[in-house]
């Protein structure tokens, strides 16, 4: 694992054109040899754009393995891009949110997706007025890559916390405005996990709703991300206020503005989300469905 981990080291300190290099190397063979997650990927886009074409839904899903490819590296340069290079790279609009929330006493809960690339805003900690800034991750099997995806999100002043230990976390500390908490918020939870579920992308789609507990119980800022790639090793974020019908979120309400957020995001730029990844394996196990939007 140690020489491995050495040689992405290696290729993460190389000039970002020669990585995208390997990203066009890796585009190549993902897509047009080992075809990976092809059938995933087509009934992913097929099931959630059925307006499309099939000439529609092949383009998107070409473009997809590049941006994916370009992804992969990015994330293998996470290791050792500086926080200067990630304020060039990422440009993050309407820092005014962060503000208000900080004069209202409020911490802050962000809520991104799956758009790529959501690994590279975790320099947001050294832009916002928070002074404390947790990124949740899920824990890997691997105890040597946990350490390394540790790392990672720990850069840049940000503090690394378990996905299952979040919730306490929040709960016991003071909600003071001078918090912030990053979470990619549309995982795939585990089915015995799964107890809601929502239409999203024109499908039954089980939802995550760990933070949906802290909107009920607590009075906290949420935050959208907007991910957006302006061109290939440049995105921008803009990040929208998430408030509630009245004075207070009722049940499952910022996780279905999330999901509606989301998915209009997904619809400007639908290249632009992880396909690949096999969100509605699990539909069938979903005890309550909301299809209201």
């Amino acid at each position: 694992m140690n020489f491995v981990f050495k040689i992405i080291l290696l290729i993460s300190r190389l000039p970002l054109k020669i990585q995208y290099f390997f990203s066009d190397i890796v585009f190549f063979v993902s897509y047009y040899l080992i075809r990976y997650r092809k059938m995933t990927v087509r009934e992913n886009l097929t099931k959630s754009f059925p307006e499309k074409s099939k000439q529609e839904i092949n383009k998107i899903e070409k473009q997809f393995y590049g941006n994916f490819s370009d992804y992969l590296v990015e994330t293998i340069r996470s290791f050792t891009i500086s926080a200067h290079e990630l304020k060039v790279r990422v440009q993050h609009i309407n820092q005014q949110v962060f503000h208000d929330a900080k004069s209202e006493g409020k911490n802050v809960i962000l809520l991104a997706g799956h758009i790529f690339n959501w690994e590279w805003f975790n320099a947001l900690a050294t832009v916002i007025p928070q002074e404390n800034c947790y990124a949740v991750y899920r824990k890997v099997n691997n105890s040597f890559w946990e350490e390394k995806i540790r790392n990672i999100r720990s850069s840049y002043g940000n503090h690394a916390l378990e996905a299952r230990e979040v919730v306490r976390h929040i709960f016991r500390n003071p909600n003071d405005g001078n918090s912030a908490y990053m979470f990619v918020a549309d995982q795939t939870p585990h089915f015995t996990d799964i107890t809601y579920g929502l239409k999203f992308l024109n499908q039954k789609t089980p939802a995550f709703i760990g933070y949906d507990k802290l909107a009920v119980r607590m009075n906290l800022a949420f935050i959208f991300c907007e991910m957006k790639k302006v061109k290939r090793g440049f995105y921008q974020v803009n990040y929208h206020r998430i408030y509630p019908e009245n004075e207070k979120f009722s049940e499952y309400e910022v996780v279905k503005k999330f999901h509606k957020l989301l998915e209009n995001t997904i619809n400007k730029n639908p290249d632009n989300y992880l396909w690949s990844h096999r969100k509605w394996k699990y539909r069938d196990s979903v005890k309550i469905y909301d299809e209201s939007d």
